[in-house]
């Protein structure tokens, strides 16, 4: 701060939820809110001292003067005692005044406060709304807070739209307008950049997407579609080109006056500017029982981890885990939380210690179901790395979470009377039939899917779910013209890449679909690991990722891939398709009764799933267990009645000869046909086994 005259001994963060330590890591944050927020308007009064007076007002305004001040001085007592740790007299207490002494704090605002264009480094402090947890102290504090936010984003705002307008090229652009973007996420302007900058890099999927990103701000902050001329320039990026000219927010220096541009065709609003939904999710920060300082941090910590993994899943919507603090330091109530943020979901907890190990226990409540808890989780585990503790916790409860709220997402739509649907909406009620494996209700479940994206073509999560949907029409054996089936399969996947390059489940889809489906197997793996790289904790991308290595031949990474989406979400909804990884890499490991073990499971789980039925049989069949084996290829055959060895050996995306013919002639065993003329009948012990 201006004037220090002593080394700092405090750092004082006010942006997001308070936080006072002193340089040795000691928290020296008061306890009560009062206190807190009488450190907070002393700091921010700075330079300058805070006068007794207009602090009583702020902190006691429903109080008579005399009762105030006595308030105050009681305040004034507890503060000093929180502040004690650090040492040195450092607050400056007069008759009159209070005041820092100069120098011994740093102040995460007046960081904010002097950034400059030339050093703007410290923007990227503000993360998060000033004093988060501490609305509601007093009626005139919360006017003077407002204001006190308002002064800082308007600072901040300011010299982010000028460091926007210096950028002349588009990887330049595109950071600037991000961060502008963090302050302020209704600005247009920044909106239309970063859409610039994506086309003129070629990235037309990613401008598309920056759109209707723009789109959804603007109907959940302010209820209004873009202006028109945002739709403009929607409308020239998808007619051009796969590479636009980047026109800057202002020309650089001693650039001509650009020409002046004729009037575009006037765009229509789009009739729903909002259709694309999400369910939208906060994480409260856990409750502590029975721990000590070391595990302080580890409430507020988790429940920022886990929000932050949730966010790299492109369908919900997070809400800050700090916007949450106030009310896990009050009440906890759900209702409220629900009125005040508008939450479907909500995760809540405590974290207890018991010497050595501590308890984690966890649910999500459903608030829109009378807080209905759908979904809970214990965690115990040893106190000696709380980092890595903090991540395997957050990695695992939102790998289980994502599709347990997809499917509760879908049930709930399915429930509802099918009036005027969006997108969205089309793609829930898709999920649930697909899942089903049963012949008619998954036709229907393609027609929802297309219906989806005739409603919203630049919807990328309705062209990767037409994508999935195409590969089990084919390994089913359901595709009346094959051909044409993996041709669209492949066009949907690239499109819902091209729309979303960072969409984690889109990939790790499209990866699939080359792999599968096309046999292209290093394109494949390319593409999982971009999807890993989205979003680690994606347990689809790691389980279909190890598929691909099988299909490779290369056994162990496979099972450890698969071992990994199983740790991460041991109860998936989807067990009956992702299980069947184990059954393949076991069979080709020659671990037959592994692998009929798998098979047996995963049958259990679903019948009527034709892939899982495959390795299951060839395993049945190295192990001459010829009364199960009868049964299961029944049930294959019922599914696919034109299924022969040939035809697996024709579609089969292994790559080595010797992986497919150690598959074939176990089917072989097991009494599938052969499908070459002459010769249906079971083949005598194949070498390989």
């Amino acid at each position: 701060m201006p004037g220090a005259s002593g080394p700092v001994t405090v750092r004082l963060r006010l942006i997001g939820q308070m936080e006072a330590w002193t340089l040795t890591s000691e928290s020296v944050l008061p306890a009560g809110r009062k206190t807190r927020a009488l450190l907070a308007v002393i700091a921010l009064s700075a330079p300058r001292p805070a006068l007794r007076g207009r602090l009583a007002e702020l902190l006691w305004s429903r109080r008579p003067e005399e009762q105030a001040r006595a308030s105050l001085r009681q305040e004034i007592h507890r503060l000093l005692d929180a502040l004690s740790p650090a040492g040195a007299e450092i607050l400056s207490i007069t008759r009159d005044h209070l005041s820092l002494k100069p120098g011994a704090f740093w102040v995460d605002v007046e960081e904010v406060m002097r950034a400059t264009t030339a050093q703007p480094a410290s923007l990227s402090l503000l993360d998060g709304d000033l004093l988060e947890d501490l609305d509601g102290v007093d009626p005139a504090f919360d006017t003077w807070l407002t204001t006190e936010r308002e002064r800082l984003r308007d600072r901040a705002r300011n010299l982010a739209e000028a460091l926007l307008r210096e950028q002349v090229e588009p990887e330049a652009t595109i950071p600037a307008a991000q961060q502008l973007l963090s302050i302020d996420r209704a600005h247009e302007g920044a909106w239309r950049a970063l859409m610039r900058a994506h086309a003129a890099r070629g990235e037309r999927g990613m401008a598309i997407q920056a759109y209707e990103r723009c789109r959804g701000v603007l109907a959940d902050l302010l209820d209004a579609a873009p202006s028109a001329e945002t739709q403009r320039l929607l409308a020239e990026i998808r007619g051009g080109g796969s590479r636009m000219a980047f026109r800057p927010s202002r020309p650089p220096p001693d650039a001509p006056e650009p020409p002046p541009t004729p009037p575009a065709q006037e765009v229509k609003p789009e009739p729903r500017p909002a259709a694309r939904g999400g369910a939208r999710l906060g994480v409260m920060p856990l409750q502590l029982v029975g721990t000590g300082e070391e595990e302080a941090h580890l409430a507020p910590g988790l429940a920022e981890e886990i929000t932050t993994a949730l966010a790299r899943f492109r369908w919900m919507f997070l809400v800050s885990s700090n916007s949450l603090g106030r009310f896990a330091a009050e009440s906890r109530d759900e209702d409220e939380i629900r009125r005040t943020f508008g939450l479907d979901f909500l995760l809540d907890g405590t974290i207890q210690k018991v010497r050595n190990r501590l308890r984690v226990t966890l649910r999500l409540l459903d608030l829109r179901a009378g807080n209905q808890v759908v979904w809970a989780r214990r965690f115990d585990r040893q106190t000696h790395d709380l980092l890595t503790l903090q991540d395997e916790i957050a990695a695992e409860v939102v790998a289980q979470i994502d599709p347990e709220i997809l499917l509760i997402e879908a049930k709930r739509v399915t429930a509802r009377p099918p009036h005027d649907p969006t997108a969205y909406d089309l793609l829930l009620r898709a999920l649930p039939l697909i899942g089903r494996m049963e012949h008619a209700p998954f036709i229907q479940a393609g027609e929802l899917l297309s219906e989806a994206i005739a409603a919203e073509p630049d919807y990328a999560g309705a062209h990767a779910w037409y994508a999935y949907w195409h590969v089990f029409l084919v390994g089913q054996g359901w595709a009346e013209d094959a051909a044409n089936a993996l041709r669209t399969a492949g066009q949907h996947a690239e499109q819902a890449v091209t729309l979303d390059p960072s969409d984690a489940r889109a990939l790790t889809i499209a990866g699939h679909v080359r792999a599968f489906l096309h046999h292209r197997l290093r394109e494949a793996i390319a593409l999982h690991e971009r999807a890993l790289s989205a979003n680690p904790n994606l347990a689809m991308a790691w389980n279909l990722s190890g598929v691909a290595y099988a299909y490779l031949g290369e056994w162990d990474e496979a099972e450890r891939r698969i071992t990994r989406y199983k740790k991460l979400s041991p109860l998936d909804p989807h067990a009956f398709f992702f299980d069947t990884a184990f059954i393949i890499v076991a069979l080709l490991k020659r671990d037959y009764e592994s692998a009929v073990a798998f098979g047996r499971a995963v049958s259990e789980m679903n019948p009527s799933f034709s892939a899982a039925c495959k390795p299951y049989l060839a395993a049945l069949g190295y192990l001459g267990q010829m009364q199960e084996a009868a049964v299961v290829r029944r049930r294959l055959l019922a599914i696919e009645p034109d299924f022969t060895v040939a035809r697996f050996l024709e579609t089969s995306p292994f790559e080595r000869p010797q992986d497919r013919d150690h598959f074939a002639a176990g089917l072989r065993l097991a009494g599938v046909p052969d499908g070459r003329s002459g010769n249906d009948s079971p083949a005598p012990e194949a070498k390989s086994a």
